[in-house]
């Protein structure tokens, strides 16, 4: 997808609302997927007013604008649009979600070690500290 004008201001947006700066949302590789997904569920205008009216994060927003600064942050931290039932985007949109970052993990299922992984014993530091190899 080609790069918009609104992108760095999406950007920002997304920076305030989410509490990473750009440089971490950068990283994910979704900017411009995020912005096409954020268009298309809250419709141009609307999109377009969020951008407009979303100076700080305590700004005194209508209902239907605190709304889509919700499902912006929602799409940011999930990988997916909030909704009966939520889009997800994609796998890499849920591996890249702000939720696991935050939190200091990878999401399940999308480490090298694969589905169970997480219930075999061994070294979750990446040093070994037991006798028996348990890491524990």
């Amino acid at each position: 997808m080609p790069t918009t004008d609104d992108l760095p201001r999406f950007i920002d947006l997304s920076a305030r609302l989410t509490g990473f700066d750009e440089v971490a949302l950068e990283a994910t590789g979704l900017t411009e997927v995020y912005r096409a997904v954020a268009v298309e569920e809250l419709g141009a205008e609307r999109y377009a007013r969020l951008l407009r009216e979303l100076r700080e994060p305590d700004d005194v927003l209508d209902g239907e604008l605190r709304e889509a600064a919700r499902a912006v942050t929602y799409l940011w931290y999930t990988g997916s649009w909030p909704g009966p039932p939520p889009i997800v985007v994609s796998p890499r949109a849920y591996a890249e979600g702000l939720v696991w970052k935050a939190a200091g993990l990878k999401a399940p299922a999308t480490d090298p070690g694969g589905y169970g992984s997480w219930g075999e014993t061994g070294d979750w530091t990446g040093q070994d500290t037991g006798a028996d190899g348990s890491g524990w």
